[in-house]
């Protein structure tokens, strides 16, 4: 638990802030010279950046009449506006600690112009690029500022040393109206023990207050970069709970391998030693005189047999065994031999896919395989599994007589929940008369 001294900046809201310092230790901390470096580098850092965002962006924007030759310059120059975000980000670490977090990458669209609408519809660019334009003015601003805190607190204390050098000069000290001792008319100089006083008092009042100002134009600092160089509230919102339900799918998914095992080498082992030892009772009991109890030992028999067979299928439709084993291609495959039309399956992944999606994947096709063999009244069936951009689809198409929907209380209902459970969409093309194609879309 954090001390009282302790607060916390809000920017992740897992990083403690420096404690705050009492008001006679401001001007010698480390946070206030921390800060003061920052806002002095924001004048060329301002310079810099918004020359680089204006003369692009211009310049993009004037040739894409042309052409369209300033499409790819702007995409480009946001590109260019994340670097600089990474770098302030990485200054505001150092100077300002400032933790924030960087907005996700940047989503690559497929195609040789792909590269140029992602970057043109990036909006951490766009924000990066206006947090470059803002930061000339505000650079101007705190530089021009943060100098004269300190330059007249520091100078003030210090008259007292720099009069004699007035005195040089023909002059009892600082002048503050008129033309100088070599010039006709009044003069008025900062001079005599009552205005020096005065002078270094609020020299010292001074001093001690510029860490406050200095502070709150850093606070600034700190809000720009949140809001302009972080990820975007919904979008940090998003990402988070994405994390969390792919760790929710993957127990899951985990969970019920588990309980295929246990199945697998716990009561169905122990229902297979027992229907041998009842098949072996019965072998025993078919030449004896007790047809009563033989009658009992066959119909116990009968009964292991098929609570096994329930058992296994069971412990299939939990997580078959081969999936694990062999993966996607032999699961489809062990499916396809048990529907009643002939089906051609192709799979055409480089790589196994992640446990939560091969699971998904396969209770697809072994779904829509049952719904070919009760309801479709096919011929033939198709499942292609393959790859595009990334993500993975399963296609199950058959000529059969079509009609299927995705309306309220049907199989593709659930099945629609399920894939949207990962991030996946499943669409249906099936008008009546056939054939039937349902594909669905799965991350990888």
């Amino acid at each position: 638990m954090p001390s009282p001294a302790t607060a916390y900046d809000g920017s992740t809201g897992d990083v403690p802030a420096r404690a705050r310092p009492g008001i006679l230790r401001a001007p010698f901390t480390v946070r206030t010279w921390t800060d003061t470096i920052h806002l002095a580098l924001n004048l060329p850092v301002g310079i810099i950046g918004f020359t680089y965002a204006v003369v692009f962006i211009m310049l993009g924007i004037g040739l894409t009449p042309l052409f369209l030759l300033g499409l790819p310059l702007l995409a480009l120059t946001l590109l260019g506006s994340r670097a600089f975000g990474r770098l302030e980000r990485a200054r505001a670490s150092a100077l300002l600690d400032e933790h924030v977090r960087a907005p996700a990458p940047v989503q690559r669209r497929p195609g040789p112009t792909g590269w140029i609408r992602s970057g043109l519809t990036d909006r951490a660019g766009w924000r990066a690029s206006l947090y470059l334009f803002l930061q000339l003015p505000w650079g101007v601003f705190t530089f021009a500022v943060t100098t004269a805190l300190w330059a007249t607190s520091l100078s003030a204390i210090a008259y007292p040393l720099i009069q004699p050098l007035y005195r040089r000069a023909d002059m009892p000290g600082a002048l503050l109206r008129g033309d100088g001792p070599h010039a006709p008319g009044a003069d008025h100089y900062l001079a005599g023990p009552g205005p020096v006083s005065l002078t270094v008092v609020a020299g010292v009042v001074l001093f001690f207050a510029t860490p406050w100002l200095v502070r709150g134009m850093a606070n600034v600092d700190r809000a720009m970069v949140r809001g302009l160089l972080g990820t975007a509230f919904l979008s940090e919102q998003v990402r988070d709970l994405t994390v969390s339900r792919g760790a929710a799918v993957d127990t899951a998914a985990s969970d019920l391998r588990r309980i295929e095992r246990d199945l697998h080498d716990g009561a169905q082992a122990r229902l297979v030693a027992l229907a041998m030892d009842l098949g072996m009772a019965k072998e025993n009991l078919s030449t004896s005189q007790d047809t009563e109890t033989a009658r009992m030992v066959s119909s116990a028999h009968d009964e292991v047999k098929l609570a096994l067979q329930e058992l296994r299928d069971l412990a299939r439709g939990i997580h078959p065994a081969v999936l694990t084993d062999r993966g996607l291609d032999a699961a489809l495959s062990s499916i396809a031999a048990r529907c009643t039309v002939p089906v051609r399956v192709e799979v055409d992944l480089p790589d196994r896919p992640p446990a939560p999606i091969e699971s998904v994947a396969y209770f697809c096709a072994s779904e829509l395989l049952t719904n070919v063999s009760k309801h479709a009244r096919a011929t033939h069936a198709w499942v292609t599994v393959g790859h595009r951009d990334g993500r993975m689809y399963l296609i199950v198409a058959d000529d059969g007589a079509g009609g299927a929907a995705t309306g309220k209380g049907s199989g593709l209902a659930g099945l629609t929940e399920r894939v949207r459970g990962v991030d996946g969409t499943l669409s249906v093309d099936s008008p009546e008369g056939g054939p039937t194609r349902i594909t669905v879309w799965l991350p990888l």
